[in-house]
C-alpha cells in the first residue's frame, strides 16, 4: 500500500454558477491507520451528480448543508474495506456510502453498506445508490402512478429519469421521456422500453407532446425544467401529479425560467410536490424492498459513464450540465 494518497477539497464557491480547476485544490495526504471501531476504505467507483453544484454554493438554506471550503468535495461512491479494526467489516467487503473525492476514507462505518452478493460497483451507483433510491422515493411517495396512466419524465436519458421510466412501465403506465439527442431517443424507446421519446433540441414540442399523449398527463416527473416544461404542465390531467426532482437547465443559468401560471392548478386541482432525498435516509431499507424485485425481474436496465481517474472529477462534473454524458457519471479511481 502506497504511503500517500490524493484528496480533493473545495477552495472557492461557483458564485458565477460556472464549474471549473479555479474552485479545487488537489492535496496530497497520509494514508490513515484505523483506530478501534475504524475502517479505511480504497475508493474504487466515484459519482458525480447534479446536485454537486448546489452542495458548492453557499446556500444554507437548503436542503443539505454546502460543502465547508477546505474540506473533501462531497460526493457518493463504492470502495473496497483494507484495513478494519470494526467488527462489522471485514478486509475485502466492498462497500457503498458517502465517500468524497478522494482515494482512501477513514469511517467509523456508520452509513457505508455492504454491496450483496452479485451487485457490481457499476450498479449500485446506476441503480442502488442515488438514482434508484430518488427515482422509486419520487414516484412512489409523490407521483402514485396508477396502471394505465400517462408519465412524462423529463431527463429521461439520465440515471433517475430512466429508472422513473422503466419502473412506471414496469407497472403499466403509458412512458413518455424527454431527452436531448437522438441517439438518447433511441435507447430509452428501443431498449428500455418507453412508449415515446421528445428530443428538446429538434422536436416542435407542443405538436410531439399532444401526438405522443392522446390521454393527456397524469403523471410529470421533472428533472430538468428548460421550455418544454410550460407545454408538459399546460396537458396534465385533473388531480394531476407533478413530481419535481431536478432543474438542471436553470442551476448554471443567470435567468431562470419564470414557472406557469398556477391556475391551471385550481381548475384542474393539480398537485406538486418537490422532495430531496435526505428527508428519506431513514426510509432506505423500504425503499430497496421496494426496488429490487424489479432489479431481479431484468426490468432495470442502466448504462453508465465512466472516465478515468480522480484528476478528471472536474470534467466529468461538467459533462453533466453540458449535456455530454451517455449514462450514469462515474469517475473510476
Amino acid at each position: 500500500m502506497p504511503s500517500l494518497y490524493k484528496a480533493i477539497t473545495l477552495v472557492k464557491r461557483p458564485n458565477d454558477r460556472k464549474i471549473g480547476p479555479h474552485l479545487f485544490e488537489t492535496k496530497e495526504l497520509e494514508i490513515p491507520t484505523p483506530k478501534d471501531g475504524q475502517i479505511l476504505i480504497k475508493q474504487t467507483h466515484m459519482s458525480l451528480d447534479p446536485a454537486m453544484l448546489g452542495w458548492m454554493s453557499d446556500d444554507r438554506e437548503s436542503y443539505i448543508p454546502p460543502v465547508e471550503l477546505g474540506d473533501v468535495m462531497r460526493s457518493s461512491g463504492v470502495g473496497e474495506v483494507v484495513e478494519s479494526k470494526n467488527p462489522d467489516f471485514s478486509v475485502g467487503d466492498k462497500v457503498m456510502g458517502m465517500t468524497g473525492w478522494s482515494e482512501y476514507v477513514l469511517s467509523d462505518g456508520s452509513g457505508f453498506n455492504k454491496l450483496q452478493k452479485g451487485v457490481t460497483e457499476e450498479m449500485a451507483l446506476c441503480v442502488f445508490a442515488l438514482p434508484g433510491l430518488t427515482a422509486t422515493t419520487g414516484l412512489f411517495n409523490f407521483g402514485e402512478p396508477q396502471k394505465g396512466e400517462t408519465l412524462v419524465v423529463t431527463g429521461a436519458a439520465g440515471s433517475v429519469g430512466s429508472i422513473v421510466g422503466q419502473l412506471a412501465k414496469a407497472d403499466g403506465l403509458r412512458v413518455i421521456g424527454v431527452v436531448g439527442s437522438d441517439d438518447k431517443a433511441d435507447w430509452i424507446v428501443n431498449e428500455l422500453g418507453f412508449d415515446g421519446a421528445i428530443n428538446y433540441k429538434t422536436d416542435n414540442l407542443q405538436e410531439k407532446l399532444i401526438e405522443l399523449t392522446p390521454d393527456k398527463i397524469d403523471v410529470f416527473f421533472e428533472n430538468t425544467g428548460g421550455p418544454i416544461q410550460q407545454h408538459i404542465f399546460n396537458r396534465m390531467n385533473t388531480h394531476g401529479r407533478i413530481v419535481v426532482c431536478g432543474m438542471i437547465a436553470d442551476y448554471q443559468s443567470e435567468n431562470p425560467a419564470p414557472g406557469p401560471n398556477w391556475i391551471p392548478l385550481i381548475k384542474k386541482r393539480i398537485n406538486i410536490r418537490g422532495f430531496a432525498m435526505p428527508d428519506h435516509w431513514g426510509e432506505i431499507p423500504q425503499l430497496l424492498q421496494k426496488l429490487t424485485p424489479y432489479v431481479q425481474q431484468g426490468k432495470i436496465k442502466y448504462r453508465a459513464h465512466t472516465i478515468e481517474g480522480l484528476d478528471n472529477a472536474e470534467k466529468g462534473l461538467n459533462m453533466l450540465f453540458d449535456g455530454k454524458n451517455t449514462g450514469k457519471m462515474i469517475v473510476k479511481l
